[in-house]
């Protein structure tokens, strides 16, 4: 299990403050796009993140457009997974496409604090602090399978390439 720090924020995290609009349309290399993850909500994000991180919101986290930037400026600044009371429908797909682990739990945003460390045990449905352990529902299995291939992409190449032999 990976451990890292909590990054906690409220509802209604929208797609323009995790992956700033003006940004939409400019070609960007991996680093550059991580290096404006959050910038619109949090100025601290991106320069002090540290891989394994976990961001911690309320309800309907990553509301608003489509944009799949956001969902990639978490996964190349290292965060390690999205922990929300509910996703909006758009963001959660966009998360697991990518390969970035989203996980719904009703009582995690009210039972973790910033700059909390916590790992994740995506085997046992838990997340695991110094004073807690936080059950959460397991992802259908087709979902974890994008995820543990690293994404979309990944999968459908591995599925393909087994389909060929």
């Amino acid at each position: 299990m990976k451990k890292g720090r909590v990054w906690k924020y409220g509802d209604d995290v929208n797609t323009d403050v995790i992956f700033p609009g003006k940004y939409t349309y400019t070609p960007m290399e991996p680093e550059e796009m991580a290096s404006h993850a959050l910038e619109d909500l949090d100025s601290d994000f991106a320069s002090q993140v540290r891989e394994n991180d976990v961001i911690v919101g309320g309800r309907n986290f990553g509301c608003g457009s489509s944009r799949e930037q956001a969902a990639s400026c978490l996964k190349y600044a290292g965060v390690q997974a999205v922990v929300a009371q509910s996703f909006a429908r758009i963001f959660f797909r966009n998360a697991v496409n990518q390969g970035l682990p989203v996980i719904i739990s009703e009582e995690a945003p009210d039972r973790l604090e910033k700059g909390e460390e916590v790992s994740i045990d995506f085997q046992r449905n838990e997340i695991i602090t110094q004073r807690a352990r936080i059950p959460f529902a397991p992802l259908p299995d087709s979902v974890q399978k994008i995820l543990d291939a690293g994404g979309l992409v990944p999968y459908t190449k591995k599925k393909i390439g087994r389909d060929k032999s």
